[in-house]
């Protein structure tokens, strides 16, 4: 079936090296899925904690199903993440060891499961972000120019 990519957080990639991804399932209650299909979800502010043995998504921001009644959520509220325990070791280990981040890179539904893609990432500096910039004008600049 493929995948659908219902959100990208671009900040990642502004403020972190992305040095590994990896395949993470997400545990919904209820409509939450439904809410996501409709894309009213925010990754931009997440981060990932790895404690207690489990991989959580703090500050992920999915509003609450307009037609479901009954059930309350937090839409902020912490959701675990589905890793394997060799992965989720080894992330652990990475992230010991190197001093990296965890951070959400997109949501995206494959096979109509929710899915998180996370990277293990190294924060940029100023110097490293001024760089990119400069390099995306750069990029901005030649393809402007072989347009004509």
């Amino acid at each position: 079936m493929g995948e659908h990519v219902i959100v990208k957080n671009k900040k990642a990639y502004f403020n972190y090296e992305i040095l590994e991804t990896f395949e993470a399932g997400l545990v919904l209650n209820g409509p939450e899925i439904k809410s996501i299909r409709s894309k009213d979800v925010s990754i931009n502010e997440a981060f990932i904690l790895i404690r207690r043995g489990r991989a959580e998504v703090l500050n992920m921001s999915i509003k609450k199903y307009e037609f479901a009644t009954n059930i309350k959520l937090e839409p902020e509220r912490n959701r675990y993440l589905l890793l394997h325990k060799k992965e989720q070791q080894k992330i652990l280990k990475r992230i010991q060891l190197e001093n990296l981040t965890l951070v959400p890179l997109r949501l995206y539904l494959k096979d109509n499961l929710a899915k998180l893609e996370i990277g293990l990432g190294k924060g940029k500096k100023n110097y490293d972000k001024r760089e990119t910039i400069k390099q995306r004008d750069v990029e901005r600049r030649i393809s402007k120019l072989n347009k004509y």
